[in-house]
């Protein structure tokens, strides 16, 4: 759900994706802008309400104890369901092929860092695969990868 949900905003608002990781207590995205205006905060809106949503009706269709968990109090008198964590998340510009693929590589290693898996490739839930294969990988559960052509930076 939460690819699909990325997908669909990414096609929104005209951005490509480089490199993800989707980990179990946070989401690496590397995007970038198909054309001049970018709007990275409702981009990330756009991302992450539908799905943040969505767990909240499959938990309260399933009576699940969660759903009181992720209940904060947001004011006196007044309650909200929290899936996300709080803040903007972290962004920034990347203008650099050497810092483009640092990140790359960064976003990749999450899960070896973490113990999660040996090898970045065998982690499902990352475009390490695909970078691997150049480009031949393709897997229908994962948000689509348009990748970055290199010549972005001699452009700029």
């Amino acid at each position: 759900m939460l690819c699909q949900s990325i997908d669909r905003a990414l096609v929104r608002y005209d951005l490509g994706l480089i490199a993800f990781v989707i980990m179990p207590n946070h989401v690496h995205l590397l995007v970038y802008p198909k054309q001049q205006e970018c709007q990275i905060d409702r981009f990330l809106s756009a991302a992450k309400r539908p799905f943040s949503y969505r767990i909240k009706q499959l938990l309260a269709q399933a009576e699940d104890p969660l759903l009181d968990e992720l209940m904060i109090r947001d004011r006196p008198g007044n309650t909200t369901f929290r899936f996300w964590q709080e803040g903007a998340g972290y962004d920034r510009n990347l203008s650099s092929r050497k810092v483009v693929e640092a990140s790359i590589s960064y976003i990749h290693l999450n899960p070896v860092r973490k113990g999660l898996v040996d090898q970045a490739r065998d982690w499902k839930w990352s475009s390490a695969r695909w970078y691997e294969s150049e480009g031949q990988i393709v897997d229908s559960d994962l948000p689509v990868i348009s990748g970055l052509s290199w010549d972005f930076f001699e452009a700029s």
